[in-house]
């Protein structure tokens, strides 16, 4: 028999229970995986904070709930926020007290009974005490208090000293690191909130895999905590660098997440195609045998003869 001929007889094709397949011709779609992580979209997350130090009095949220825009997470007592609501009380009182002081020596000027200079006199100190309350009020909007409670302050004259800490859009409480009785400064993170509406998935992609990626590109998203399901994302941003020490570039994708079934910080497997190729010949990884570097299968001439042949491989 000829070299790279093999000839099988009917008994032997029968014991080894050969299977044979057609050698087709078509489309081929390859794909790549990498490893990923989910976090909070950047863009919809918000670490609340104090701008002014206080005592925690009562805590209206915990960690997983969900909130509106606007809603009371917390509730502080501040000793600063009562003395600058204290100086703001009486600008307005030394305002007062300078517009009614400016209105007299006007009337007295229009009798001639004072001179101009002293019209004056009390024309500037009326512009310095509306200064001064300008100034007050822009101390307390910087400090976090909302119209309502400057509203407030100018209707009933009171001092309070609560500030609400507020959640700053609709999502979902991640993380709350305070508790009754607190007292907290201005450097504490003291909530997380995040719209969870969507999410990131972060990836590293193999410096070989680098040219399947590129932006705007369709990719699905398998989560170790979801078995069998798949999730639509889109790439929004593929790294610039790599990695000097990994060989890998960053990944990030967008992914829906209208259930909330997507957690920050749960394991996933993100899966790229590349383009796909068309009309090659395709045979199942199972015939290809392997011998050292090279590669090859045994086609079937006419009954139990089988040449072997030289292939060369693509993508599988």
């Amino acid at each position: 028999m000829q070299p790279g001929m093999l000839r099988l007889t009917t008994e032997e094709l029968s014991r080894i229970q050969l299977e044979l397949v057609p050698v087709a011709q078509g489309q081929i779609l390859s794909h790549r995986e990498f490893p990923a992580t989910i976090q909070a979209n950047q863009n919809e997350l918000a670490e609340v904070t104090t701008l002014i130090r206080g005592r925690v009095v009562k805590v209206h949220v915990d960690v997983g709930q969900d909130v509106k825009k606007g809603a009371v997470l917390a509730l502080l007592h501040s000793v600063d926020l009562g003395v600058a609501e204290g100086d703001y009380l009486k600008a307005g009182a030394r305002l007062h007290e300078a517009e009614l002081a400016h209105a007299r020596a006007k009337e007295l000027y229009d009798n001639k009974a004072v001179s101009l200079a002293e019209l004056q006199r009390r024309e500037a100190a009326m512009k310095t005490a509306r200064a001064e309350l300008r100034e007050a009020k822009n101390r307390l909007q910087l400090l976090g208090v909302p119209p309502e409670e400057i509203e407030r302050l100018d209707r009933e004259l009171t001092i309070k000293a609560d500030m609400s800490l507020r959640a700053p859009f609709d999502g979902r409480v991640i993380t709350r690191n305070l508790t009754r009785g607190e007292v907290v400064e201005t450097e504490q993170k003291l909530f997380t909130v995040a719209n969870l509406t969507d999410v990131w998935v972060i990836g590293n992609v193999p410096e070989k895999d680098v040219q399947f990626i590129h932006r705007d590109q369709s990719v699905e998203v398998r989560m170790t905590a979801y078995p069998g399901k798949i999730f639509s994302g889109t790439i929004t941003y593929v790294g610039d660098v790599l990695d000097s020490a990994t060989r890998t570039m960053r990944l990030r994708i967008t992914v829906p997440n209208p259930k909330k079934l997507l957690k920050p910080e749960m394991f996933a497997t993100v899966r790229v195609y590349a383009e796909p190729e068309p009309e090659v010949a395709m045979a199942p990884v199972s015939a290809v045998q392997r011998s050292g570097e090279s590669s090859y299968v045994f086609v079937q001439l006419d009954g139990g003869t089988f040449e072997k042949r030289p292939v060369v491989l693509g993508q599988e």
